[in-house]
């Protein structure tokens, strides 16, 4: 009997076969029909919109805009990641992270961001910038993306950090901070995020 090679392209029962953008768009896009401003502070700007649902009914969505923000995992010769320290007060403790930062207008260019915060916040310049994709961390109510870099051929020099920063520099090893992220140890999501793609891009 002839074994049948190709491959099984059916989706299975109950399962929707993957739709194409456009389609996806139509059906399931909320429509805004009001909006208003809750609040407009230096960071965030908070709107409550009414929308209307796909299926005609209308729904409140509170949504924070955001200007955008950019991350490095910046990699030593020896695979080690020049790692933060700070205090989130929102938190209220002191997490380790990877450098970030906001960029100065939705504009800015987020490699020319990433450099002057690198260079800011630890005082390293990179030779080599490989852009690692953008993210979404809280879609459900905001629509800050961060783009991702890693970084290599680090060169030391002076932090430049501003009035109201305080945070401590560590060297951790790459497949260290895989473990750190896999066993909940980091809790951070665009450090998680950063570190898991920078391992696999890697070989890690």
């Amino acid at each position: 009997m002839k074994e049948n090679t190709e491959a099984n392209t059916e989706p299975k029962a109950g399962v929707k076969a993957e739709p194409k953008a456009e389609e996806e768009l139509r059906r399931l896009r909320e429509v805004q029909t009001e909006s208003r401003k809750v609040f407009d502070g230096v960071l965030l700007h908070v709107r409550q919109d009414t929308v209307r649902l796909p299926n005609g009914a209308s729904s409140i969505r509170e949504v924070i805009r955001h200007v955008g923000a950019v991350c490095v995992i910046p990699v030593t010769e020896d695979g080690g990641v020049i790692m933060e320290r700070q205090y989130r007060y929102p938190l209220d403790r002191v997490i380790l992270e990877i450098p970030a930062g906001k960029l100065d207008a939705p504009e800015e260019d987020r490699l020319s961001a990433i450099r002057r915060e690198l260079r800011e916040e630890t005082g390293y310049t990179a030779d080599e910038w490989i852009p690692l994709g953008d993210f979404h961390p809280a879609p459900a109510y905001s629509d800050e993306y961060i783009t991702m870099y890693l970084a290599r051929g680090l060169h030391p020099g002076k932090q430049a950090l501003d009035e109201d920063e305080f945070l401590d520099l560590y060297t951790i090893p790459l497949a260290e901070l895989v473990r750190e992220v896999m066993d909940g140890r980091i809790s951070d999501a665009k450090t998680q995020v950063a570190v898991l793609k920078a391992a696999r891009l890697l070989g890690l």
